[in-house]
Parts: C-alpha cells; structure tokens; sequence
C-alpha cells in the first residue's frame, strides 16, 4: 500500500514554493512584484525561491524592459503544471 503522502513533490512542498506555485497556478503569466505582494515575501526570498522552481523545471522566468525599466515574468512551465496538480491531488487524498 502507498501512502499518499509519497506523492508529495519535496520542491513544491515549501509553505514558500508551495504558495509561489499556488499563485502562479492561477494564472498564465504574472510579475514578479504581484507574485511578491500575493506571497507576502521579499524579493530576495522570492528570487531565491524561484531559482529553486526554476531549476527543477517548474517555473519558466522571461526578462524583458518596459522602457528602460527591466521586468521579470513568471510562469509555471508544463512540467510545473504537472508537478502542481499532482501535489495538489496528494494532498487531497491524505486530507480526504
């Protein structure tokens, strides 16, 4: 028998990462300051949760200028999709 809990992503798993995940799950796309302000983190936490996301394949980053202000975009990549919803799924179980 397996447990569901086994199924749990251990990147995901982060109250952080999890609530990142969560926000950009809600969306295509968002800015960083909205996921920032959504988070209720810094942006160094932030940039250094997304580079934990991003390694794994879970978080696409995109950079661009607006003017001559630089922006940063971030999205969930289809594997962090996946990731997400299974974790979601996992958690559902255990709490079912």
């Amino acid at each position: 028998m397996n447990h569901p809990r086994l199924a749990l992503d251990s990147v995901i798993h982060s109250p952080i990462r999890f609530s990142i995940t969560a926000a950009l799950a809600a969306v295509d796309e968002a800015d960083f300051k909205s996921v920032r302000d959504a988070v209720e983190i810094s942006d160094s936490v932030l940039s250094k949760q997304v580079s934990t996301l991003e390694a794994a394949g879970y978080v696409a980053v995109r950079k661009v200028f607006v003017g001559k202000r630089p922006r940063t975009y971030l999205s969930l990549t289809p594997s962090g999709r996946k990731a997400w919803d299974a974790h979601v799924r996992a958690l559902r179980q255990i709490a079912g």
